[in-house]
């Protein structure tokens, strides 16, 4: 089975704030932009929905005000925190890693390594759980961050070994993939308090 990771550039600490922020607008202003995409996702999960899930802009209003969850359908409430997150964000190029097979990240992460980078890990996206509390577990989204901090030290990582001449030999798509995640570290490190989000679907 094939997954998938989407990250955004992002504030950090803003998508902390959405989760139970009770704010009609910030409901309102994610329900316009994702109008669309709403409707395509109740239709892919039709046969949930029928069987009690709740639709796509019933996840996102309860993730909003903070609940009522129901735990067998957590999967809703854990995809409408994305939308919320892409509402005031920037996709990031991310073509070495959707979709992917296996153990890619952790591939890309040895590659990382082999720069001397340790501040960041793709890892953090596959494993982590970056959701906000209180939303219910379920294993089809998993959450990670990379704060602004560990960017920018990332970045001096990765870049050190470019300028010492200790740029590593590795695998193209490694390669092309190291790259990537450096280009997602070049982009925030050129604004204050931006991190990068991540997603694995």
């Amino acid at each position: 089975m094939s997954s998938f990771l989407t990250t955004y550039l992002t504030r950090i600490a803003d998508k902390h704030t959405l989760a139970g922020c009770a704010d009609e607008a910030v409901l309102q202003d994610a329900l316009r932009y994702f109008d669309a995409d709403l409707d395509y996702a109740d239709q892919e999960f039709a046969d949930q929905i029928e069987d009690g899930a709740p639709t796509a802009r019933e996840a996102m209003r309860a993730v909003v005000y903070g609940g009522p969850y129901e735990e067998e359908h957590a999967f809703q409430y854990r995809y409408a925190y994305r939308r919320l997150c892409g509402t005031d964000a920037t996709v990031l190029d991310n073509r070495s890693f959707g979709p992917f097979r296996g153990l890619w990240l952790d591939e890309v992460d040895d590659g990382l390594r082999a720069y001397g980078v340790t501040a960041v890990s793709l890892s953090d996206f596959h494993y982590g759980s970056a959701f906000p509390a209180g939303l219910p577990y379920g294993p089809e989204l998993s959450c990670g961050e990379w704060s602004s901090e560990r960017c920018r030290e990332a970045l001096r990582q990765f870049e050190r070994a470019e300028r010492e001449g200790l740029a590593p030999e590795l695998d193209r798509e490694v390669a092309a993939a190291v790259q990537e995640v450096a280009g997602w570290l070049r982009t925030a490190g050129e604004f204050e308090e931006y991190g990068v989000i991540g997603f694995v679907s």
